[in-house]
């Protein structure tokens, strides 16, 4: 059967209707091949929300050929290799779900991080990735980490650049690992991105997005499991100002017996034409028993101009479950809550400000990287003031 999003629960949400999706999730395609991919029209369930006209270049078979800077820190133990895309295909990483991702794999060679077994990094990897204006960049990353092993990958971009990404992230059993994707572009770039993250038995993985600038950015993020009792969390921040498009795709798929999923995002928006795009897909197939899974999505629209679309999709093909859930929420800023910090004495201004930053701080605090907590909501502070950094 299939469960959707009870409109019930979107209080006051600035959505277009919900839809009942064209075909299960475990139906989609996936390939290598790109001309199975058609390029998107706007018209299709998975880019009826994406300004697909203003990608043409990077829907494009001959796209690519520009560069990012690249820049990785590496802890001791931690390898770098680029092996040939062939070779990365035959290493058991998913494949591409949509035309962008093809596109991002269909380049020469991949780059692969390799955390060995065992390892107990008390640094993160860094890959630093920087755009300049020019030709559109693809690129494909894969993050290997062994069994046992304990880590933190933050990837961030900066810059500015029309940039279609795959990064595959294989996790060995009973492993800890975290992922941060930091989206820190200039507001013209543009950013579609696949994040694969296949959870080994009993591992558990953390997969956190944090969107700040860009003029367009499309993330999915999808979580397949290798064995049983593994746990996947996917944690989400957004801000959106006027003309930006973010958007945000999850989808977990739960084809292992005892494993769990918790998804949790929150954006805001302010001024005109912002646009945020949350989907968040559970698929939990017949060979799932034991599966506990949620998904939250809550937006907050700071003035009038701004749009925020959540879509929360539950399919479930067995009944022999822990539990399953999701709820979406899109609402006004609270007055009640400014009126009550003006009431002691606190400025207009400054009280917008500590709402604000209270509801991304939950989320905020488990990034786990100080310095990128604080340069987000240092941004966060910036997009209130009216203006970017």
């Amino acid at each position: 059967m299939s469960l959707l999003a009870d409109p019930g629960q979107q209080a006051h949400t600035h959505s277009a209707e919900t839809l009942v999706p064209d075909q299960s999730r475990a139906e989609r395609t996936r390939s290598w091949d790109l001309a199975d991919f058609p390029v998107p029209q706007g018209r299709e369930e998975d880019w009826r929300f994406t300004p697909v006209g203003r990608l043409t270049d990077l829907f494009s078979d001959e796209g690519g050929t520009g560069a990012l800077g690249v820049e990785h820190t590496l802890p001791q133990g931690v390898t770098r290799s680029q092996i040939p895309a062939e070779q990365a295909r035959a290493a058991g990483v998913p494949l591409p779900a949509d035309r962008a991702a093809a596109v991002a794999a269909s380049g020469d060679s991949v780059v692969v991080i390799d955390i060995p077994a065992e390892a107990e990094l008390g640094e993160p990897v860094r890959i630093h990735l920087t755009g300049e204006p020019g030709d559109p960049v693809r690129a494909h990353h894969i993050v290997r980490v062994g069994a046992f092993a304990k880590a933190t990958v933050v990837v961030e971009h900066r810059g500015s650049a029309d940039y279609t990404e795959l990064l595959s992230v294989l996790s060995g059993d009973s492993s800890q690992l975290t992922i941060v994707s930091l989206q820190d572009w200039d507001d013209e770039a543009v950013h579609l991105g696949q994040h694969d993250v296949v959870v080994g038995r009993d591992a558990s993985v953390r997969h956190i997005a944090v969107t700040i600038g860009g003029g367009i950015v499309r993330l999915n993020t999808n979580a397949s499991y290798s064995g049983p009792g593994g746990s996947f969390e996917a944690f989400g921040v957004y801000f959106a100002d006027a003309g930006q498009h973010l958007e945000h795709r999850l989808f977990v798929d739960h084809e292992a017996p005892h494993c769990t999923s918790n998804v949790e995002y929150k954006g805001a928006l302010q001024g005109e034409t912002a646009h945020t795009v949350w989907v968040g897909d559970v698929l939990i197939r017949a060979a799932a028993e034991g599966t506990e899974t949620y998904e939250l999505n809550r937006n907050l629209v700071l003035t009038d101009g701004a749009r925020a679309d959540s879509v929360p999709n539950l399919e479930i093909e067995t009944g022999e479950i822990v539990g399953a859930g999701h709820a979406s929420t899109t609402g006004r800023f609270d007055d009640q809550q400014l009126f009550y910090l003006q009431s002691r004495g606190v400025p207009e201004d400054e009280a917008r400000r500590l709402v604000v930053r209270g509801f991304f701080n939950t989320i905020v605090q488990r990034i786990g990287d100080a310095e990128i907590s604080e340069r987000v909501m240092r941004a966060i502070d910036i997009e209130l003031e009216g203006g970017r950094a």
